[in-house]
């Protein structure tokens, strides 16, 4: 279980830079849901990261990040 949650905490990583990179070339919009996804997911596996190896910190930061991405895709899908 250790490696699973350390390869979705490098999924994470991964996920967050290039939903930043897609938007800072304008290949992608920050209210699309491929960037809402990108940026939830890849903070959520941060935070797994961050809970398992006690860094509460980027743990805390990536939690509200997730929270922020749910609530955003809530509201593209349903507004």
């Amino acid at each position: 279980m250790g490696k699973l949650i350390e390869l979705y905490g490098w999924y994470g990583a991964v996920a967050i830079i290039l939903a930043y990179a897609l938007v800072s070339f304008s290949i992608i919009q920050p209210d699309s849901i491929l960037y809402q996804v990108l940026n939830g997911t890849g903070a959520l596996g941060i935070v797994l990261v961050s809970f398992r190896k006690k860094t509460y910190q980027p743990g805390v930061l990536n939690a509200i990040w997730t929270l922020i991405a749910l609530v955003a895709i809530i509201k593209i899908i349903f507004l």
